[in-house]
């Protein structure tokens, strides 16, 4: 386990990054970090570098000072990788990685295999996010600090209902909400408001989704002339293959949007035995177990067909599995 106050003491610079096209986990976690350390360490220069992230997540305390350019040349003491499975995945701020002092990371995804000085890598816990709590002394979590961690935690567990949600999760979301946080709103505003054209485009997905494997697989996917179309961008299409992962008897939901000539970004989600992690790596992506992605290249037909490949693998061995018990 990392504690800050240890690797705060002697610093006096820190620079704090997530994963490129950060999520939920992702802000709330630096957020959390960055807040901290305002608060309690004045005297340390701290930034947090993030691609743009979802607008939403603008209630958050400090979300403005988020960088989003790593223009200058800078050398941190300490630099903390939050929610990140390798130092590739962190875009324009591993520059500051390889020049800083020292490199902490904690993260919670099965496939991170360590890259950092320090890493505490946890593939159980819920989030990062809920990492980032244990690290911190928990009386000097100020309400906008929890915030931020409460954010973190719902996003990566479905607001509580993924497997990934444990009894400590739920104490852990318990102890900030004592914090006085405004809970509710924050389930509101960043995990289910959406815009209407979010929705037209939720709408348009659902409608020419398509069942696989006798509807053990649902796939959506949006073009990038339909994207253009709606004025949306890849924001925009968050929560829609969790979404698709509600349909009733599926297994796997595949989500798929299109980056550019025969190139999609592909989400994963699982509802039973299937590690979308295993096959998101298979193609140079990762993740969790039941929430993984990765980018493909290749026809539509071609991307689905070879998703589909390795997920029917899965099911087949489990299928075979039970066969076997008594």
């Amino acid at each position: 386990m990392i504690k800050l106050e240890n690797e705060l003491r002697q610093v006096k610079s820190v620079a704090i990054a997530g994963h490129v096209r950060p999520d939920g986990d992702c802000t709330g976690s630096c957020l959390a970090v960055y807040n901290y350390i305002r608060e309690h360490f004045p005297a340390v220069k701290a930034a947090v570098y993030l691609e743009t992230v979802n607008p939403s997540f603008a209630m958050l305390y400090r979300s403005e000072e988020i960088q989003t350019e790593c223009a200058k040349d800078e050398r941190y003491d300490l630099f903390l990788a939050l929610d990140v499975s390798d130092k590739e995945r962190m875009g324009a701020a591993a520059k500051y990685f390889e020049t800083a002092g020292r490199r902490v990371c904690i993260d919670h995804h099965i496939t991170n295999q360590g890259f950092a000085d320090e890493d505490w890598i946890e593939p159980d816990a819920s989030s990062t996010s809920e990492l980032v709590f244990k690290s911190m002394e928990e009386d000097k979590i100020s309400k906008e600090t929890a915030e931020a961690l409460y954010m973190g935690i719902i996003h990566d567990t479905g607001i509580f209902q993924y497997s990934n949600t444990t009894q400590e999760t739920m104490e852990i979301a318990g102890k900030l909400m004592a914090k006085g946080i405004a809970f509710s709103r924050i389930i509101d505003e960043t995990f289910y408001q959406k815009t209407y054209i979010q929705n037209q485009v939720l709408g348009r997905t659902l409608m020419e989704s398509i069942l696989l494997l006798n509807g053990k697989i649902i796939m959506g996917r949006i073009r990038q002339k339909d994207m253009e179309f709606y004025g949306v961008g890849p924001k925009d299409l968050e929560g829609i293959v969790n979404q698709l992962r509600v349909t009733k008897d599926v297994e796997v939901a595949i989500f798929l949007h299109e980056t550019g000539n025969q190139e999609y970004k592909v989400s994963l989600r699982s509802n039973g035995p299937v590690d979308v992690s295993e096959v998101c790596s298979y193609f140079g992506g990762g993740g969790h177990v039941k929430a993984a992605g990765c980018t493909m290249h290749g026809t539509l037909h071609d991307v689905v067909n070879n998703l589909t490949l390795h997920i029917e693998k899965q099911l087949l061995q489990e299928e075979q599995s039970d066969r076997k018990e008594p």
